[in-house]
């Protein structure tokens, strides 16, 4: 699917959203990357298969160093 060279990582890889993005919508919320993941704003993912990612933020850098 990607034409870059320097190939981005395929959708089933573990750094997926390393990506380019094609298309942005940040007044939607949700970006499509060159691999065909569908990123949201919230960290979710839809995969080119359908398969739905929760969204898998973190806790906060700050909460860390309490």
């Amino acid at each position: 699917m990607c034409q870059h060279q320097l190939t981005c990582p395929s959708a089933d890889a573990v750094d997926r959203e390393a990506a380019r993005v094609l298309v942005a919508f940040p007044e939607q919320g949700w970006s499509l990357l060159c691999n065909g993941v569908i990123v949201f704003e919230d960290t979710g993912e839809i995969l080119p298969d359908g398969t739905i990612l929760e969204p898998h933020r973190g806790p906060a850098r700050h909460a860390l160093a309490a």
